[in-house]
């Protein structure tokens, strides 16, 4: 079993699936608090997409109820790592 990985290693994870997603996002200029939509040019199946990349890379299930709880890189990864609570 491996360890859980720590925030910056979430966020270095979320990050990595951002700029698969979309690779023309220049990922060292991310506002980490500021809304994906409102910094990104991402639409709704980018944003899925993203979602459902975060989802394979970490095993964090992410039910549809929560997605604006993901909105900007603080808030997914603060959501992503409190979801792998041991």
């Amino acid at each position: 079993m491996s360890p859980k990985p720590t925030p910056q290693e979430v966020r270095e994870i979320v990050l990595r699936v951002l700029h698969t997603i979309a690779p023309e996002i220049d990922v060292a200029s991310i506002d980490p608090s500021v809304d994906w939509r409102d910094q990104l040019d991402l639409d709704s199946v980018d944003l899925l997409n993203f979602l459902v990349g975060v989802h394979d890379a970490l095993g964090v299930d992410i039910p549809e109820e929560d997605y604006p709880k993901l909105s900007s890189l603080d808030r997914c990864v603060d959501y992503v790592s409190a979801r792998m609570q041991d």
